[in-house]
């Protein structure tokens, strides 16, 4: 189980709700500042009301009460101009809500595309070491923590910082004891929401990580749910599942207890403070202090109900934006991850090929592919695509301090089929991630038609590698859709002829809507033999030079293999071909068999020589082929 994430420093916190707030502003700096000026028109309009009570007792209600013959005309103006700005105010105050909704939604949809795009420029590395359930977790739970941060959170705090300043420069123009007195108390407040504030955000960081290890969990046991039931795991399963849903309920607890806790302590306070300054105002205006008037209480009173209430609203948003600065730490942990590093300059390119054997870039496709090479001196060669591999005494290890492959030599000429054999762990399917560069060696050379592959551009090497690997998976779409993955310019006939190939077109005939049969959930209406057939059906479409099928055949059955062989040894004829398999009858016919043990090349030769050496292989191939 993952270490929970340390607290979060002030500096860290700071930062990326500043990181945040520039996010936001970056992509919607009109829309922002619409939003800024609807908040101070409001929050104006607010004031200009409070105040308005001052001059209503003193200079309307009071003289006319005194009046033998009252004129209610100006009064009744100055009401109507009131309702005037109040009705602004409502309508700023409807302006800046329903443009907040606008950014918040657009923000969050372009922080998910950012996070997918992140995500695809990462490299292989990343998605071994990180639980898929836990990455799920960022798009879904930290995501909508921001949204509830930018759509009312932000907006509140703008509005009720506005609203504080607004407050308290008509204090001040009322009454200087009373406001003393109220920024008293509200200093209290502001020291009670800091330190309810420090003991939940670092639960909140707890909470957020606690989620992703249980969706993760949920997302690991719905994939292994077979082999749960297999072999009766169903209670550990639960137990597990209970202890990680008790320390997220713990974080949780804590989380949320201390932050539901700022709002009503924060609005307490507030009540004594209007409780306070109603007394003390009274005092002042029965003692006959100078402006002390009972319209001046009475205004200030609501003042200071204005200068407050925002400190108990920023305290009850104080849960959302804690949440949100965790939820926020996740996302930008993932937007900062190292993108898959990508040094190559040497592109694939169709090319047409000269009677003297010239090849020339073409722009469109001419079944020739050619290695455009541009040198330090400003020349362009191009080297025919054939599918030549040479790995020249490379060392590998995922972690430097612990190699797993030792001194791998191999050579393999355009069209030579080459197997690897050998028990787990030997490096077999290593050695295909290398050719892929999903991992680059720590030692030696990787040669691909004679150019050392750091030098080709990751996207052109892998566009010229056809791979079928062991664990298939298929998209949701159509039968065809997930053919065509394989090459999406391909028709459908070229889509028919490689599931024809794979000896796969048959019973595709046979499913309710052929070609156009919509697979789900990768694929589980389908039998494990025919979504293998599809997989390699998608890598006969590619048509490319070079196959590597890693345990290809593994899920199909006996008769269901030499139905497809058949096809298997139409798509590698002319193909430089690498074979991780078990069954002896996908190897026996191989140019070249390597045997691995400990991530050392040990034997290599054809079966024949193999078998008469009497060594590993030989062992393997008269009873203990088996991992």
């Amino acid at each position: 189980m993952e270490a929970r994430p340390e607290k979060m420093k002030k500096s860290d916190v700071l930062g990326i709700f500043k990181r945040l707030l520039g996010y936001m502003i970056k992509n919607y700096k009109f829309s922002f500042l619409l939003v800024v000026i609807c908040i101070l028109i409001t929050a104006v309009a607010t004031m200009r009301g409070m105040l308005f009570v001052q001059s209503l007792v003193d200079d309307y209600i009071v003289p006319l009460m005194q009046s033998a013959s009252p004129d209610f005309s100006l009064l009744a103006k100055a009401l109507v101009g009131i309702a005037i700005m109040y009705i602004i105010a409502i309508v700023s105050t409807y302006g800046y809500n329903r443009i907040m909704v606008n950014v918040s939604q657009g923000t969050m949809k372009k922080l998910r595309i950012e996070l997918f795009t992140k995500m695809e420029s990462l490299p292989i590395r990343f998605f071994d070491t990180h639980a898929h359930g836990d990455i799920m977790s960022v798009y879904t739970n930290d995501v909508d923590t921001l949204r509830q941060l930018f759509s009312q959170s932000i907006p509140q705090v703008i509005n009720s910082l506005v609203t504080m300043a607004a407050a308290f420069i008509s204090m001040l123009m009322l009454d200087v004891p009373l406001t003393v007195l109220t920024l008293a108390m509200a200093v209290i407040m502001l020291i009670v929401t800091k330190k309810f504030s420090a003991l939940s955000g670092k639960y909140f960081q707890h909470q957020q990580h606690d989620l992703g290890a249980v969706d993760g969990y949920i997302e690991e046991m719905m994939d292994g749910q077979k082999v749960v039931k297999v072999f009766c795991h169903e209670e550990q399963a639960v137990e597990e599942f209970r202890k990680l849903n008790d320390r997220l309920r713990d974080s949780a607890d804590k989380a949320n207890r201390y932050a539901n806790l700022m709002m009503p302590v924060n609005a307490n306070i507030g009540n004594l403070s209007y409780v306070l300054c109603a007394v003390f105002g009274a005092l002042l205006a029965l003692s006959g202090a100078a402006g002390t008037t009972v319209g001046t209480i009475i205004a200030f009173l609501g003042l200071n109900r204005n200068f407050t209430q925002p400190i108990a609203q920023i305290s009850q948003q104080m849960t959302f934006i804690v949440m949100g600065q965790a939820g926020a730490n996740r996302v930008f942990e993932l937007l900062d991850q190292e993108p898959e590093e990508d040094h190559g300059y040497v592109t694939l390119v169709n090319a047409k090929e000269a009677e003297d054997g010239t090849l020339t870039e073409a722009e469109t496709r001419t079944g020739i592919w050619a290695w455009k090479h541009p040198h330090k001196d400003g020349t362009l060669t191009y080297e025919k695509l054939e599918g030549r591999v040479v790995m020249d005494g490379v060392d590998f290890g995922y972690d430097d301090d612990k190699m797993v492959l030792h001194d791998i030599r191999l050579y393999a000429e355009p069209g030579q089929k080459i197997a690897f054999v050998g028990s787990t762990g030997a490096g077999k399917t290593t050695i295909t991630n290398l050719i892929n560069r999903f991992y680059d060696i720590q030692d030696g050379k990787i040669r691909y038609d004679g150019i050392n592959i750091t030098k080709i551009r990751k996207p052109d090497l892998r566009r010229s590698l056809g791979m079928v690997l062991q664990d298939t998976h298929l998209f949701t779409g159509t039968v065809m859709d997930n053919i065509r993955y394989g090459k999406l310019d391909a028709t459908d006939e070229e889509c028919i002829a490689a599931a024809k190939l794979a000896n796969a077109d048959s019973f595709i005939h046979r499913l309710p809507d052929g070609y156009q049969t919509v697979l789900t959930g990768d694929g589980a209406n389908l039998s494990q033999g025919q979504r293998q057939l599809l997989a390699i059906a998608r890598a006969a479409v590619a048509d490319p030079p070079v196959l590597i099928l890693d345990e290809a055949t593994s899920s199909i059955d006996t008769r269901t293999e030499s139905l497809i062989q058949a096809g298997m040894d139409a798509l590698m004829e002319g193909r430089t071909t690498f074979v991780i398999a078990h069954r002896l009858s996908t190897v026996k016919n191989s140019d070249c068999i390597m045997v691995l043990e400990h991530g050392r090349i040990i034997e290599r030769g054809s079966h024949e020589d193999l078998i008469a050496e009497k060594g590993k292989y030989y062992q393997l191939y008269t009873g203990n082929f088996a991992e």
